[in-house]
């Protein structure tokens, strides 16, 4: 038995070595289409691909016999073979006929081979679209004929446009349900036509097809004579792949690691991203602008002439440089940009809200930093196309967004190179993908602002005061007594001629951010001046006394990777709620106990404890005076 895609019969287990061989030989060279099927829920997505692995002659006669016995026994075809079985893996999917993780299938012909990935249809599971799509040459948007153009149809589609996938195939499904009827399709077309136009579509090919009977899929349907386009397998065979693009493109390629297994042989290892490289040609280390030429092109099989848009190779250079992994290298004469703060357009992928301001790992080729994303320029209604004014993003919501980068970082647009304009970011507590982003382009003034150097620089400031700058955070319930206890530290600390400033939560809402409420997304701002003020005050040598709740444990570790090793101490005034309450000092807990007072941290909004604080003073065991008297000791000890 051969794996002839001719052959109409199945694959059997008993395959001999040679006809593997030769099969593999085969098919060694052939290009490799990746794309994604997607749109909404119950379109027949699954359907779809399990018709493609079955007329493609791809399912071993075990695999034939079991989806034929799950059809019977699972299957929403009363009896017939489901073909949405083969690709529905999960058992949630296959109780409620719907796809909910990303499921990866690969198939052949004889003129390619193919990856694709069936995504979910469902608003929930959009992240998991964004995910297979992110890899994707190509995409096929399904449309049940009988409900047209919906609202995941346009979300799907608008991110396909916003991915950069170019080649978009309109799949208008289930056409035997509507009597195969061409006005149908055509106004299905025109309908999706308009929308196209509206998010910036340039072309796409509409197919009437039916996943369940085959119409359109690898042959043409003698019940739609009138359609005399190409079948979905005709053109996904045609369809042009995105690394026969790319090497039109100048060279790019993000280093992933140095490969140094001896003294006499350093190499720079990683995937080419676009364009082709070649020994000799000049090349420059970016962010660096470090300079040099490629000495040779080193594989496992020996060394290239050239190399192209996906290879993995290690290339040497003829000068000793610096360079190493998240280093972009690029040809001298045609260097991509380098920039810290990007506008970009955010899938926000987490249930938990984007808290603006809030830092995040942002990892982008092969190189991570640490970002901060600004309130929402605005958000998209994917239905109306409409700029919607939003302080954060919710699950699935897309929006633009400024993003500032603690360091200069190589990147492209996302349309010109994905490898290069694509991002993700991560929660730095829990090591979550919350979102994934798009760049557009740098802000101007990412090249226009730079750091001024100054003669007199904060180790002098210190040392004319004869002490070592801090920052002493302050953080715990209200009515812990946090104001209470530093303001006896500074006190005292002035007493022993310390100069210090004290940032105090209430007085600082007076000025600075009289403008913020105390929804998280505030309370996030909040911290982030605040913090951006404390370390301005120790770049003047002080002791910065600070008293916030601070809630979060993100904002807390933002403020202390802004200072160096050893200035920030972080002080836990441990007080349990009920005794807090008890004291109310302001009446505030009174208030939110009765709705007066919404996003009460302790009643309706949460309190992240420190998990590494340097001291934890707790008032029920410790009177004021002797809790101040310990935070000093602390201090003066950090002092030495």
């Amino acid at each position: 038995m051969t794996l002839d895609t001719k052959d109409p019969v199945y694959v059997t287990d008993s395959l001999i070595a040679e006809d593997i061989d030769a099969y593999l030989l085969k098919h060694q060279h052939k290009t490799m289409l990746r794309f994604i099927t997607c749109g909404s829920v119950d379109d027949g997505k699954s359907t779809l691909i399990g018709r493609l692995l079955y007329d493609s002659k791809m399912i071993f006669e075990d695999q034939l016999a079991s989806l034929e016995s799950d059809s019977k026994n699972v299957g929403t075809q009363a009896g017939e073979i489901d073909f949405a079985l083969l690709v529905d893996g999960l058992a949630a999917e296959r109780e409620q006929g719907i796809t909910i993780d990303v499921a990866y299938r690969f198939f052949a012909t004889d003129k390619r081979k193919f990856i694709v990935a069936d995504t979910p249809g469902h608003e929930q599971y959009t992240r998991n679209m964004v995910t297979g799509a992110s890899t994707a040459d190509l995409a096929v948007i399904l449309i049940d004929a009988r409900q047209g153009v919906l609202t995941q149809t346009r979300r799907h589609s608008y991110l396909v446009n916003q991915l950069g996938i170019r080649n978009v195939v309109l799949a208008v499904n289930k056409m035997d349900l509507v009597d195969y009827s061409a006005e149908r399709f055509y106004e299905i077309v025109s309908d999706y036509s308009h929308f196209a136009k509206q998010i910036g579509m340039e072309s796409f090919q509409p197919i009437p097809i039916s996943g369940l009977k085959g119409d359109n899929i690898v042959s043409k349907s003698p019940n739609m004579e009138w359609f005399q386009g190409p079948t979905l397998l005709g053109h996904l065979e045609d369809a042009p792949i995105s690394e026969a693009r790319l090497q039109d493109h100048p060279f790019r390629m993000a280093v992933q690691w140095v490969n140094r297994p001896n003294l006499d042989f350093r190499g720079f290892a990683g995937q080419i991203g676009a364009g082709v490289v070649r020994p000799g040609d000049p090349i420059r280390v970016l962010p660096s602008g470090k300079t040099t030429k490629v000495k040779s092109i080193v594989t496992f099989d020996g060394n290239l002439d050239q190399a192209v848009a996906g290879q993995s190779v290690t290339l040497t250079f003829e000068d000793e440089i610096d360079c190493s992994r998240g280093d972009v290298i690029v040809k001298s004469d045609e260097p991509c940009e380098v920039a810290d703060q990007f506008e970009a357009t955010l899938v926000w992928m987490s249930e938990e809200e984007m808290l603006p301001g809030r830092p995040y790992i942002l990892k982008i080729g092969t190189q991570s930093v640490t970002a901060t994303v600004t309130e929402p320029k605005y958000e998209v209604n994917v239905n109306t196309m409409e700029h919607l004014a939003s302080k954060t993003l919710g699950l699935n919501a897309i929006g633009v967004v400024n993003i500032s980068t603690d360091r200069a970082i190589p990147f492209e647009a996302y349309d010109q190179n994905p490898d290069l304009g694509g991002f993700i970011l991560i929660d730095r507590l829990t090591n979550a993908t919350v979102a994934a982003g798009m760049i557009r382009f740098a802000l101007r003034r990412s090249q226009n602002i730079h750091w001024q150097a100054v003669d007199v620089d904060r180790d002098a400031h210190a040392a004319l005061k004869n002490q070592k700058a801090a920052v002493v955070w302050f953080t715990g319930l209200s009515g812990s007594g946090k104001s209470t206890i530093a303001n006896i530290v500074e006190k005292k600390l002035h007493a022993l001629g310390k100069h210090t400033f004290l940032l105090d939560g209430d007085n600082v809402r007076h000025g600075l951010n009289r403008d913020l409420g105390f929804t998280d997304a505030d309370r996030v701002e909040n911290i982030r001046r605040v913090g951006e003020v404390a370390r301005l005050m120790t770049d003047a040598g002080l002791i910065v006394l600070t008293a916030f709740i601070s809630p979060f444990r993100s904002e807390r570790r933002m403020v202390r990777d802004l200072m160096a090793d050893g200035e920030f101490l972080e002080v836990y005034v441990d007080t349990p709620l009920e005794v807090a309450e008890e004291r109310d000092v302001k009446g505030l807990y009174k208030k939110a106990r009765s709705g007066q007072l919404k996003n009460f941290t302790g009643i309706d909004s949460p309190y992240e404890e420190p998990e590494t604080a340097e001291l934890i003073v707790n008032t029920v065991e410790l009177t004021a005076e002797e809790a101040a008297e310990k935070v000093i000791e602390r201090i003066l000890k950090a002092s030495r």
